[in-house]
């Protein structure tokens, strides 16, 4: 289901709290409103949809994925950029990092690790932020 965007900063300021099995359908649903929003986002959070979880979607070099508590293990590389959000009014600096190790659940709730680069990293970081409830 597509849901409205959250723009209420106060709730995008809290930290998420863990997902568990029974917000599998929040994470179809977050799918769902990242294909609606394809144009302009290329990654979404459940606090942006609303819903105080630790799931977010992103494209994964063309492919859409969906990770479940995920955390960055390991960073590097630092580097500065500018982005904007579906949830936020403008387009602001921040401080990202080229290499990221993360570790998430899929949608069985296995834990997986691996390395993304570049592009997807970026994305990865803006929405474990959002987990976080760090406002760009």
């Amino acid at each position: 289901m597509i849901r409205e965007i959250c723009k209420d900063e106060a709730f995008l300021a809290r930290k998420a709290q863990p997902a568990t099995p029974a917000d599998l359908g929040v994470g179809e649903d977050l799918l769902d409103t990242l294909r609606y929003h394809q144009d302009g986002c290329v990654g979404m959070a459940a606090n942006m949809i609303g819903v105080d979880k630790r799931i977010i979607a992103f494209d994964n070099d063309g492919s859409y994925m969906v990770m479940y508590n995920p955390e960055i293990l390991a960073k590097s590389d630092p580097y500065q950029t500018e982005e904007g959000c579906l949830s936020l009014t403008g387009v602001r600096p921040v401080k990202r990092w080229k290499a990221i190790k993360v570790r998430w659940q899929n949608e069985k709730f296995q834990y997986r690790i691996k390395k993304f680069t570049g592009w997807t990293a970026q994305i990865i970081q803006h929405e474990i932020d959002h987990c976080e409830g760090i406002l760009i």
